[in-house]
C-alpha cells in the first residue's frame, strides 16, 4: 500500500510504501529510501443516533449510524435501521438536547426525527362532478408524478390537475413533476 506523506530526509510530500502497521506506519520514502514512522489516523467513531421514524400514522424508535464527525441536516437522505429491517428516511426534525435545530453534528443530537420514503402513501382527492373521492395510493417514494398526465388509484382512472408539496408550493403548470415522497396531496379529475 503506498501513501502520500512528509518525508523527513527530502523535507517534501513523496509517495511513501507503508511496511508494517502497528500503532504507527512504517513508511519508506519512493524517493530516498529513508524509513520512518507516522501516527496512524484516527479513525472517526460510529454513532448510533436514535431516530423516530414515522410511516403513515404511526411511529418507532429506530436508530441511524453516523460518524461522530458527520453533520447531519434537516431534509437529508439517510438509512434507518429497525431491528432487522433497514429503509431509506429523510430528516424532518434535529433535537438536540431541549433545542431543534437545522443542521447539528452527530456527537450533540439526541434525536432524528424522520419519515419513511422508500414506500409512501400518497393522499389523492379526486373530483368527479359535484363530488370529491378520497383515495390513497401506496407506491415507490421515488415513483414519478407529473402534473396533467392520467393515473389509476383503486380502479379509478384521473388526470392530476395540480400537487401540493410537502415543503409547501403547489404545483400547477402542466408537465412539472415530482416523486412521491414529497407529494402532501394530489388533486385530480376523474377520467
Amino acid at each position: 500500500m503506498f501513501i502520500t506523506a512528509q518525508c523527513p530526509e527530502c523535507k517534501d510530500e513523496t509517495e511513501h510504501e507503508v511496511l508494517s502497521e502497528s500503532r504507527d506506519l512504517l513508511v519508506r520514502c519512493t524517493a530516498c529510501g529513508n524509513h520512518h514512522r507516522i501516527p496512524k489516523e484516527k479513525e472517526p467513531q460510529v454513532l448510533l443516533v436514535k431516530a423516530i421514524v414515522s410511516r403513515e400514522g404511526t411511529s418507532k424508535n429506530c436508530g441511524i449510524e453516523l460518524a461522530e464527525d458527520d453533520e447531519c441536516s434537516v431534509e437529508d437522505h439517510l438509512v434507518a435501521e429497525c431491528g432487522d429491517d433497514a429503509f431509506g428516511v429523510e430528516v424532518t426534525a434535529i433535537e438536540c438536547g431541549e433545542k431543534r435545530v437545522k443542521r447539528a453534528k452527530a456527537g450533540k443530537i439526541t434525536t432524528l426525527w424522520t419519515r419513511a420514503i422508500e414506500n409512501v402513501v400518497v393522499k389523492v382527492s379526486i373530483h368527479d362532478g359535484w363530488k370529491t373521492i378520497p383515495l390513497y395510493m401506496e407506491c415507490d417514494g421515488e415513483q414519478p408524478f407529473v402534473v396533467n398526465e392520467v393515473y389509476t388509484a383503486s380502479g379509478k382512472r384521473f388526470r392530476v390537475s395540480h400537487i401540493k408539496l410537502r415543503d409547501g408550493p403547489l404545483m400547477r403548470k402542466e408537465g412539472w413533476k415530482t416523486v412521491a415522497h414529497r407529494i402532501k396531496r394530489m388533486y385530480g379529475t376523474r377520467v
